[in-house]
């Protein structure tokens, strides 16, 4: 038999599919239309490990089929090659960053490519290209030139929005602004200057400057986003992270509040997904409050306005702009302290963090905008600035953080008894925070009132007097814009008198300049900062010398885009990649219209999805495109975690002092132990037997090569196992690239689904690989004698056929269902069943090799090209399944005499009564027991049994 040869077969049909391209999909075509895409990866220097491929196989499989089924798939694959990874590198090594980019991504194409993927590669996306972030820095432009109108509900450009200004000023306007905007008339605004209206209309631009709060990462020299922060440090290298205030370009994203909470309704995603987003968008419905202090006032949003009585304090962010002066001399420096100290945790932490309660007085006191009495007024890092107002009005008595800040500070100055008003109830212990009919007491005019009948009558009577309104808020802010750093999209901006104008779009791309280092510059700005050429000429159009003095040269944007910019729009951009006229055509995107499935990981369940989400619809109220949404269908694929090994390590006292020894799992050691620690080690150098190669372990690790290594009864040094996430700083990766040499891409590919549900976490173990390439080797011999390739064209006996209907019938619903796990299992059933029943025949085994095909794509083509067929199994058709194949014709009877079974008969499954007993009759095995006896009666029960009754 012609032994199965996975390396020479995946390489020639891999050589086979670049060379006839035959993924490539096209834009038009009369078949219906699927678009699977995957997350793009960020192109690290360690190339991808085993989990990383996880969803890349769950959609080629969906892809495969979908061709199989007669689709016209588009099936996109691309980097996003913008980001922090590559700088610290360029940091650290001095390359740049464009270099180790492009050699990374050459890694990662040779590893996609060998685990076989589907991909359409000429529509290849890489964000960090000047010919991709053209279009990036266009539709920038396309938000600063436009304006979210409330009155529409959707963006406008805002060259409608100074016409309406020079018509009738801000009298019909209702735009998605900040509060408490100056007002004005037609001839006011037509009187000011050009630089006075541009001013004006940066507060109504979707994209804009603004002094905010964020997170500075020192260290790393920028601005991080609250998920890129974990325990008050940065998620990448650990670095502390501090609240600073800076001059940022934001976007936005809160005037869509609705509409992104709203339209989650309308997709196929999981409902934790969709709660995430919800959580996130955060929407509450309540009241704005002001109350006075001196000169200033103090406004906070309340859901609970029936609760305004109950006010005993409030509290404002530390960050609150009003802090400092409000802040009397007695409590300065208590309040500086806590600022201070606060600037070192990030709003994640602070959020999550419920037990801890801090916070400080500032000795102010302000004016109850009802009762007219004096509320203290204090500070808390509980209250985040960019939530809300950055205020709050503190009510003990119905809400549980409250009430535990007001007894843990109880009996301090600035710390009044809480106030009750429920009537009936004892918050002596707890707050009280139903939303029920229980009266209000204690509250003047809400007194007796229930809950829904007290809102309703607080806020009329704080619009009444002017200190309140009824209002809907979200928890959602927008979105900072900025990123302090060199390797990203450069803003398509220069500066004329300080305010901010764009280039126009037919002189982009602008293009990233050189510098000479990659930190930011010593006066703090960022590395753009550092280059000698980064000016405007508004004359020639383009970039320019610093030292250029003319009138017409303009200084550049130092900031660069954030890494979500790229990723926001290019699922768009596949659908037409090589345009160069622009983004995408309007044909392509109204044949492809949006992604129909998304396969990803749930860590981007926030920043990617609700961005992305928000790009595409300021695009739809633009005319950009035709669809609201960009992701009909999202799966959040699971982790496949690895086993990590532990060297243990104890710090033990000997007569010389303190020495370090490693010991074997499974060695009570007797001498006097002052400490002890686990240690990972890589995992390469253990054995299935958890056996650590220790020669190669103290190579890799240098300062152990002078420690005592003390073995077990056998002679052998064990280490401990634990399941953790795959990561190369866990030393527990596992390369795709040795899968692949040793098993093949098609065993990689089917253990990967056979691991476990696509959504759900699972260790990989590569003990566990064997039995998968046992399989495989198993689905080949299905095919070969000892002489070679042998099918036979014979019918196939109703037995095969049964096995293959039933296979494709599971296949079928299970890539429906995404249920890839069990449809590598009914393989595995199928082909033992075929085995034994010794199918050779091509009405089996010609179908059984399309149905693997979008699970084992190598193997499958090899079979398909055995069986006579010159083109590829890519586009034939995918198998029906026949439900006659599975209707049984016959059934085993027990046939019994006197009670006793002797045997079973196979008989037809639609006999009657009177047709089971003649056909049983005539059987010689029953003659033989009957033979001298007499049948004293017989029994027979169609479908269940026949007795016969002698004596």
């Amino acid at each position: 038999m012609v032994h199965y040869k996975h390396i020479e077969i995946e390489k020639k049909w891999q050589e086979y599919w670049a060379q006839n391209k035959t993924f490539k999909a096209v834009n038009h075509s009369e078949k219906p239309k699927f678009y699977a895409l995957d997350m793009f990866p960020y192109p690290s220097g360690a190339g991808l490990h085993v989990g990383h491929p996880l969803g890349y196989i769950a959609s080629d499989i969906v892809s495969r089929y979908k061709r199989h089924t007669g689709f016209n798939v588009l099936h996109p694959m691309g980097y996003d090659s913008f980001g922090l990874p590559a700088e610290q590198y360029a940091i650290q090594t001095g390359q740049h960053p464009a270099i180790t980019t492009r050699d990374n991504i050459a890694r990662y194409r040779e590893q996609m490519d060998r685990i076989g993927f589907s991909f359409d590669w000429d529509r290849e996306v890489k964000t960090s290209n000047p010919d991709y972030y053209k279009w990036t820095q266009e539709i920038f432009i396309l938000l600063f030139d436009s304006w979210y109108d409330k009155d529409a509900d959707k963006a406008r450009p805002i060259s409608e929005l100074e016409s309406r200004f020079r018509e009738s000023g801000t009298t019909t306007i209702n735009a998605a602004t900040d509060e408490d905007l100056p007002e004005f008339t037609a001839d006011e605004w037509n009187s000011y200057t050009k630089e006075e209206q541009e001013k004006i209309l940066l507060d109504y631009r979707l994209t804009y400057l603004a002094d905010t709060e964020v997170n500075w990462c020192p260290a790393l020299g920028t601005v991080l986003a609250n998920d890129e922060i974990v325990n008050g440090v940065s998620e990448r290298g650990g670095h502390p992270v501090v609240r600073k205030k800076m001059r940022q370009w934001m976007m936005r994203i809160s005037a869509y509040a609705e509409r992104l909470l709203n339209d989650l309704d309308e997709l196929d995603w999981s409902d934790s997904i969709k709660e995430i987003q919800r959580n996130w968008i955060g929407k509450s419905v309540g009241a704005m409050v002001s109350f006075k202090l001196d000169d200033h006032k103090i406004d906070v949003f309340t859901t609970r306005p029936d609760t305004i009585y109950g006010v005993t304090f409030m509290t404002l962010a530390p960050e609150h702009e009003l802090v400092d002066s409000i802040t009397t001399d007695a409590q300065r420096d208590a309040v500086e302290a806590y600022k201070k100290a606060t600037a070192a945790r990030s709003e994640r932490e602070r959020m999550a963090d419920v037990k801890t309660i801090s916070g400080v007085f500032t000795g102010a006191y302000a004016t109850h905008p009802l009762s007219g009495e004096k509320i203290p007024v204090w500070i808390g890092d509980y209250v985040l600035a960019g939530y809300g107002t950055g205020a709050v009005m503190a009510v003990p008595c119905g809400d549980e953080r409250d009430h535990a800040f007001a007894n843990y500070f109880a009996g301090q100055e600035g710390m009044p008894a809480i106030k009750n008003i429920f009537e009936g109830v004892d918050i002596s212990e707890e707050a009280y925070t139903a939303k029920d009919n229980t009266p209000i007491c204690n509250s003047d005019f809400l007194n007796g009132m229930s809950y829904k009948q007290a809102m309703a009558a607080a806020i009329e009577k704080l619009e009444e007097i002017g200190a309140g309104k009824g209002k809907t808020n979200y928890r959602l802010r927008d979105a900072v814009f900025s990123r302090q750093r060199y390797w990203g999209e450069p803003f398509p901006v220069y500066y004329k008198n300080g305010l901010p104008q764009m280039i126009d779009s037919e002189h982009l791309p602008l293009e990233l300049p050189e510098v000479d280092e990659y930190l930011p510059t010593e006066d703090g700005a960022p590395p753009l900062g550092r280059a000698t050429t980064w000016s405007w000429c508004t004359v020639e159009n383009k970039v320019v010398s610093n030292d250029d003095n003319r009138d017409c040269v303009y200084p550049l944007e130092l900031n660069t885009m954030p890494g979500w910019a790229g990723s926001s729009w290019y699922m768009f951009r596949y659908m037409d990649a090589s345009n160069e006229k622009e983004m995408f055509s309007k044909e392509a995107q109204e044949y492809w219209e949006n992604v129909d499935l998304y396969i990803g990981g749930s860590e981007h369940a926030t920043g990617h999805l609700l961005y992305s989400r928000f790009w595409v619809k300021v695009l739809h109220d633009l005319g950009k495109v035709t669809v609201n949404e960009p992701f009909k269908k999202l799966i959040n694929q699971g982790m496949i975690l690895g086993e990590s090994a532990f060297v243990k390590e104890l710090e033990v006292e000997v007569e010389s002092g303190i020495e370090k020894v490693f010991i074997s799992q499974g060695v009570n050691f007797d001498g006097k132990v002052k400490s002890g620690r686990k240690l990972h080690t890589d995992v390469s150098f253990v054995n299935n037997s958890n056996e650590l190669d220790v020669k190669s372990f103290q190579t890799w690790r240098q300062d152990s090569r002078d420690k005592k290594f003390i073995h077990n009864d056998e002679g052998v040094f064990k280490v401990s196992r634990e399941v953790e996430k795959m990561s190369k700083s866990k030393f527990n990766v596992v390369n795709p690239d040795d899968i692949c040499e040793q098993y093949g891409a098609d065993t990689l590919r089917l253990y990967e689904m056979f691991l476990g549900p696509l959504e759900q976490a699972k260790p990989w173990n590569t003990a566990g690989i064997t039995g998968v390439y046992g399989f495989i080797k198993k689905l080949w011999k299905l095919y070969h004698n000892e002489n070679g390739f042998h099918v036979s064209d014979e019918k196939a006996s109703p037995d095969s056929m049964k096995t293959l209907h039933k296979t494709i019938k599971k296949v079928r619903e299970d890539i429906e269902n995404f249920s890839f796990n069990t449809s590598v299992s009914s393989f595995m059933i199928a082909v033992n069943e075929l085995t034994t029943q010794k199918c050779n025949s091509r009405e089996v085994l010609e179908p059984l090799a399309i149905l693997v095909s979008p699970y084992a794509p190598h193997i499958a083509e090899e079979l398909w090209s055995l069986l006579g067929h010159e083109e590829s199994i890519a586009y034939a058709d995918f198998p029906v399944f026949e439900e006659k194949y599975l209707v049984e014709s016959s059934k085993k009877y027990p046939i019994s005499f006197n009670g006793k079974m002797k045997f079973t008969l196979e008989l037809p499954v639609d006999a009657s009564k009177d047709e089971l007993e003649k056909l049983v009759l005539e059987n010689e095995k029953v003659k033989q027991q009957l033979e001298g006896k007499t049948i004293r009666k017989t029994i027979v029960v169609p479908g269940k049994i026949v007795n016969f009754v002698v004596g």
